[in-house]
């Protein structure tokens, strides 16, 4: 049997990643500022996926995009690794909103980039939504705030990053971004529970399209994923217990699993790198989480430090 990598579709696919990651070079050209290069992915997700391949594409100090593929899967990964130490980072919620920004409507990602001073790096879609728009879970933006039980990342005025339950974590004060997701993938670095496999298999079990964020604590490591999927030979997607073991190879001790499917869909250097499924492209979604570069960070932080009794 000939190697899917090796027909004429892969080929074609190579020839479509290869623009794209040169393109994405080039836009990022400025990124490299004279920081250490990216990173090795750990060795136990190289050991576990055994790409054949993984191209890395400096977006900003600290913030790397990576394309690996698997054959294994197949699977088509893609990830967005942030230093949260570096203090010009930081996280925006962007709900898709009517002109009249109050009006709840849906919008592709690409079209809901950050339009604040800040320098965009990154984006994915966000999370799961009814069909006027409003959001599943809980949501705090710049222009909106939503309660909800479901389980949240929250990204408060500490510039510390929470996954968790929505009563402890989105709910909290201090909370100036939120985006809800479901489920809980990884609490202290295992496993939450059966991932929903036994209560909702064609969910959780399949393989679909995913998109999720996880922490690595003890470095304070953000990883923004997306696998394709439902594109064969290209990537099949990832069950939610496949999708927990990529997170705990990478060595994330938090994660939540965000909208998937045709929802799917990261953006990195003002563009989509991403393959989503539908056949009409990216879909219309809810809200949408990005990591932009914003130096007042800087400027919070050195006021927080000063204020801080010594």
């Amino acid at each position: 049997m000939t190697s899917p990598r090796r027909g004429p579709r892969c080929r074609g696919r190579w020839r479509t990643l290869a623009a794209l990651l040169a393109g994405l070079s080039a836009a990022c050209a400025g990124a490299d500022d004279g920081t250490p290069p990216a990173p090795p992915l750990p060795e136990a997700a190289l050991t576990r996926y055994a790409p054949d391949s993984v191209r890395v594409v400096p977006l900003g100090r600290g913030v790397h995009y990576r394309y690996l593929w698997s054959a294994s899967g197949p699977w088509a990964i893609h990830l967005v690794s942030a230093d949260l130490a570096q203090c010009e980072l930081d996280l925006r919620v962007i709900p898709a909103l009517a002109d009249d920004g109050v009006t709840r409507v849906r919008k592709a990602v690409s079209e809901m980039r950050p339009s604040d001073q800040a320098e965009v790096i990154a984006g994915v879609n966000g999370d799961f939504f009814e069909a006027d728009g409003t959001p599943v879970g809980p949501e705090v933006s710049r222009s909106t705030r939503r309660a909800s039980a479901r389980p949240a990342l929250a990204w408060g005025r500490d510039r510390v990053l929470r996954i968790g339950p929505a009563d402890t974590e989105a709910t909290a004060g201090a909370a100036r971004q939120v985006i809800g997701g479901f489920p809980e993938l990884l609490d202290g670095g295992s496993p939450v529970g059966d991932l929903g496999v036994a209560e909702r298999p064609s969910f959780a079990a399949a393989r679909h399209p995913r998109t999720a964020v996880g922490l690595d604590v003890e470095r304070a490591l953000l990883w923004i994923v997306v696998v394709d999927g439902r594109q064969m030979p290209h990537s099949a997607g990832m069950s939610l217990p496949e999708l927990t073991e990529l997170f705990l190879s990478l060595g994330v001790d938090e994660a939540l699993n965000l909208d998937g499917g045709g929802s799917s869909a990261m953006s990195a250097g003002g563009r989509i790198v991403s393959r989503p499924s539908d056949a009409e492209g990216e879909r219309a979604v809810a809200n949408s989480l990005w990591l932009v570069i914003d130096e007042a960070g800087c400027q919070r932080s050195r006021s927080q430090a000063s204020d801080s009794p010594r």
